[in-house]
């Protein structure tokens, strides 16, 4: 059965009282993002939902090695495992937004898999050579806490092939259609085939823009913000577009050049009028529950082991009410879609 979670802002006074009603609705996991300058930090957030909650799921989605050291990562990690009593998921990717707004690059794939490969030694309690000395973390036992799993976020092929070789959950971040995500497994299984490893020990899954709403118009504008932002992904300067198929070419050419970063993840992005309602629909899925359910149902076909939604608000300002108000949207999901995959 694919486990379907939900991506979620971390708002403090809010956070662990919404991870309740999201547990209650039946989803499988709460991730939270990793970008400083948009949104409170997660870990503490994450820490008090798993103080909250029982079963579900909990991490990142995404941290990454730009704003924090390695051992950092690990040892915040191996806390919300041991205080979550093993459900966290150690989410991780490049580090777009957070790099960008305090004046850095993002790290290149090379450097995402070497802070992957660290993180992965000090969870199996090894010490790590840093130069001038070997460095443990010492309060990380492997035969007390278990190794968190990583899970790489990926939008490229290098990306995709190189989360295949050394991570235990790859997540694609390519958008909602049935043609991307199905690219996007095809470069994994190749490349799983290749290096001679086993699918079992893997699991494959997305992120995917939804929006449930019986109006399918409110439901598109909602999704926009969205769109535009994962779309950003395929289109961050520099990166290879070659791959992308010629509607996302086009979209990607422009991002490229005119992307509204000081207003990534906001309503107020001046790029969002590059997105038009053709690309927003075929790029999330935006509408109905018998939309949501048919959409849905052609990408879970494809193999995925794992879904996390990046839904939306109709509510913009404040970050509480904006929480609220997309746990309140995702709640129609939670009713009338999450039950025919469950």
């Amino acid at each position: 059965m694919t486990e379907i979670g939900v991506v979620m802002e971390p708002v403090p006074k809010c956070s662990a009282e919404m991870a309740v009603r999201i547990e209650n609705m039946g989803f499988d996991s709460i991730l939270c993002p990793d970008t400083q300058n948009l949104s409170a930090d997660p870990y503490g957030q994450l820490t008090l939902m798993a103080h909250h909650t029982k079963k579900i799921k909990l991490g990142t989605g995404v941290t990454h090695p730009v704003t924090r050291a390695t051992a950092v990562t690990a040892s915040a990690m191996a806390s919300l495992q041991e205080e979550s009593e093993g459900r966290a998921i150690c989410g991780i990717g490049r580090g777009d937004s957070s790099a960008a707004h305090i004046g850095k690059r993002q790290a290149t794939t090379k450097e995402l898999k070497d802070s992957i490969q660290t993180i992965q030694s000090y969870f199996r309690g090894e010490s790590i050579d840093v130069g001038t000395m070997q460095s443990p973390i010492r309060w990380i036992d492997p035969d007390i806490i278990p190794p968190v799993p990583i899970d790489v976020a990926c939008t490229g092929p290098k990306t995709i092939q190189m989360a295949c070789e050394v991570s235990e959950r790859v997540s694609f971040a390519v958008g909602s259609s049935y043609d991307r995500v199905s690219w996007a497994m095809d470069t994994a299984l190749e490349h799983i085939e290749k290096i001679g490893r086993s699918r079992d020990e893997i699991k494959i899954g997305a992120y995917i823009n939804l929006i449930c709403d019986p109006d399918e118009k409110r439901a598109i504008g909602m999704a926009r913000m969205l769109a535009g932002l994962v779309a950003h992904f395929t289109a961050m300067k520099n990166a290879p577009i070659d791959h992308l198929p010629p509607s996302l070419q086009k979209i990607s050419n422009s991002l490229q050049t005119e992307y509204d970063m000081k207003n990534h993840s906001s309503e107020k992005g001046s790029h969002l009028d590059l997105i038009d309602d053709d690309f927003i629909d075929w790029f999330t899925i935006s509408g109905s529950s018998e939309k949501c359910i048919d959409r849905l149902s052609g990408l879970i076909e494809l193999g995925l082991d794992h879904i996390y939604l990046l839904g939306g608000s109709p509510v913009a300002e404040p970050r509480d009410a904006r929480l609220r108000a997309m746990v309140d949207q995702t709640e129609i999901f939670a009713d009338q879609v999450l039950p025919y995959f469950k």
